[in-house]
Order: structure tokens, then sequence, then C-alpha cells
């Protein structure tokens, strides 16, 4: 189960907002930091029994609003408050009537630039990693699952943002580092000291992101503005395949931000049959859930759930979307969404600019499937590296030299 939460550090560079909660890369926790009042205290969400339950891990005083809290595959919550400048991190578990805190240690906060915050969840779900990123370099940190106290385990030169994890194994981890006034994606191997690879290339002076990944499928969502200068738009390609990198019409919204935060696992062999959640939001903060596959043409806009934690959900292998959410009546929750039944691909490759949804709409109904046009041949594209062999990685293919006549189309 693949799922995205960015927070506020990697919020501007990848244009997302705050993620409402975090969940394990299994689906069975999630915790978020929940209002009492005007206070904030953890919580802990179960969802892997017949109801989802939450249970509250109030400290001896309420949390500041920057604390970061990430779910444990044993039900124990990692939480990271800044104290007394130090970065500290303990883990929560509920004890009885009253909360238990396991202190792990800090980590110094060398100055105000440089910005630390927590990783998406380990695949293993049992560490926790999490990275301060300064102007000029940048280091990964595990926090949680490791020896003793948290440790140092990657260097990388360069501002650095983002976040995925590659491998089911938690050891190859995509980030996007500055560079010479452009970012681009590389791949830090946590299981060789740190060692950075090349990830994308697509054109010397394009922005090129990786938003997700699904390490079943190789299924990578980026954000790139190479096909259209000054523009970033979202594309998918395949890690470790030789065809190039696409960039649909159909997720292409005019004065929206369209922003994937979860994949459907288990796709070992095809990839582009993978379903993607998007979230799809307007400047007045409006805005509602795209389902959408690449094998597809169309993107499927429906209403996000009332209380919906905005960001947040996960796809199960079968292909149903759990979106939590929490409102008065239901303070715990979660909802489940399926893809619309296929619908017959127009012929002539006509556009439906309604797809563009106009400002001040409301989200359309479930029911309502709008198509976005077709994939254009010449579609601006690139290739993705291989990661069987780090030491003997390929070279990424130029924007320019691009193998476009090796498309898949449906």
């Amino acid at each position: 189960m693949t799922v995205c939460a960015i927070e506020p550090a990697a919020a501007h560079e990848n244009g997302a907002g705050r993620a409402g909660c975090t969940i394990t890369a299994d689906g069975c926790y999630a915790a978020r930091l929940a209002l009492a009042g005007d206070s904030l205290f953890p919580e802990r969400w179960t969802l892997d029994g017949p109801e989802p339950y939450a249970v509250p891990l109030p400290g001896n005083q309420p949390e500041e609003p920057g604390t970061e809290v990430q779910p444990l595959a044993d039900g124990r919550v990692l939480i990271h408050r800044l104290v007394d400048g130090r970065h500290a991190f303990s883990l929560l578990y509920p004890t009885g009537p009253g909360t238990g805190e396991l202190p792990l240690g800090t980590v110094d906060r060398p100055d105000g630039a440089t910005r630390l915050r927590l990783l998406p969840p380990a695949p293993d779900g049992r560490r926790v990693y999490a990275l301060a990123a300064g102007r000029h370099g940048a280091a990964v940190w595990l926090v949680a699952g490791g020896a003793s106290g948290p440790e140092r385990v990657a260097e990388i030169p360069g501002g650095c943002s983002g976040g995925a994890w590659l491998d089911r194994e938690g050891r190859m981890l995509a980030l996007d580092r500055e560079s010479g006034g452009r970012t681009k994606a590389v791949v830090v191997d946590l299981g060789r000291g740190g060692e950075v690879s090349p990830l994308l290339q697509i054109a010397p002076g394009s922005d090129d992101r990786v938003l997700l990944a699904d390490p079943d499928s190789g299924l990578l969502l980026i954000r790139s503005d190479a096909p259209s200068p000054g523009e970033p738009r979202l594309g998918w390609g395949v890690l470790g395949s030789t065809l190039p990198v696409r960039f649909p019409e159909c997720l292409r919204l005019p004065g929206r931000t369209v922003t994937p935060f979860a994949v459907q696992p288990g796709q070992m062999l095809t990839p582009e049959g993978c379903a993607v959640a998007l979230r799809v939001e307007g400047a007045d903060g409006a805005g509602w859930i795209g389902l959408w596959r690449p094998a597809e043409r169309r993107v499927h806009h429906v209403p996000a759930p009332a209380g919906w934690l905005s960001g947040t959900g996960l796809w199960t292998a079968d292909g149903v979307l759990r979106l939590p959410y929490s409102t008065g009546a239901v303070p715990c929750g979660v909802a489940s969404l399926t893809m619309p039944g296929e619908a017959r691909r127009p012929e002539d490759g006509s556009r439906d600019d309604a797809a563009s949804a106009p400002e001040g709409a409301e989200p359309p109904s479930p029911h309502v499937e709008r198509y976005s046009g077709q994939l254009p041949t010449g579609e601006t594209e690139m290739t993705v590296h291989h990661l069987d062999s780090l030491a003997d990685v390929p070279r990424p293919v130029p924007l320019q030299q691009a193998p476009l006549g090796r498309l898949v189309t449906n």
C-alpha cells in the first residue's frame, strides 16, 4: 500500500499541502495531531480491524503546531518535537489510562536554515528516518529502529527535499536535490553508506522531482517543467524501464494543483494498470479527488468525503481506496472508493473542456467521468535509471534523445 504524507518542509517544493495524517506502509495504523479545544495532542488510529478506532496519546502538555508524528507497525507512535533548540524523538504507547513515552535521543539544530522533518514511513514499519536539509547539504537520520539513539546514515551534497521509497527493503530512497539552480531527483542507497546516484534526467534546464513511487510495480509519479518550461506538469514512468516517462494531457488542469497521494500495490507486471489517487486543489482551497490509471487517458473526478484528512489514503491490492476522515459525528472513520466502470474511449480524440473544472465550480459527482484528450504522439518524455546495480547504472536519456517512437499506448 503506497501512502504519501508530505509535511510542510516539502510542501512548497512538491506543490502539496500538509497531509492530514500518516499511515504505515502496511496500512494497519495511522497517526495524527488531533484538536481538543485549542490544544493539539497525538492520536493513533487502528485501521486493520473490523472498525477503525482512535486511541488518544496525550502528553503532560499540549503539542506545538510543528510537532510531527508517525506510526510504527507495532502500534507505537514516534513523535518529533523541537525542545530547547534540539530535535527530540520519543516513542508513545498507551498504558491503561495514560500515555507511556520512551525517549530515543536528540539531534542538534545547527542553524535556523536547516530544517529537519520525518520522511515517509519506511516499508518495514520498524524504522523511522528523518531528513535534515540545509542550503548546501542534507543528511538522512535513522531516528527510530537503530542500535542506540538517532544515527546519521547518509550525507548528500546540495539542498534536498521530497522523499519516496523505491523498494520494499527500505534501502533505496529517492530525494529531490537542488544543484546549480536546478532540481533533479537522485537515489540514496542506504545500504551502501548513502551512495548517491542520478535518477531522473530530462533537460539540462528542467526541474525534475519524484512525488510518489510504488515498489511493487516500479511506477513513478513525477513533476517536471521540461514539457512546458515554467509550468510544472505531472508525469509517469516505470523504474528500470527503457521506455520514456510521459506527461498525459488529462493530468493537466489549468488553475488546479494535481498531487498523487496513493498508488495501488501488488501490480508487479502491469504498472500501467495501477490505480492512482490524486488530490486536485484550486487557489481557493476547494478540491476533490481524482482517480486515474496510466493506461487510461482520462481522470475520474469524485468528491472527497466530509472531514477527509486531506492528502492521506491507501489503496488495497484489490483496488479499494481507503480514505481516513474525522467529523463531529464520526471522529474516526474510513471511507472506501473504487474506480468507476470503464467508459468507451472517444474515437476521434476530441477534448472535453469541462475536464478543466472552472473556477468556483462545485466538485463533480462520483458518477461524472471527464475526458481530457489523447496523449499526443510527440509528448515530451524521458527515461529513468535502472537500480539493479548502482555501480553500473545506465546513463539517463536526455530529453532530446528520448525514444519517442517506443511509446506504450492503449
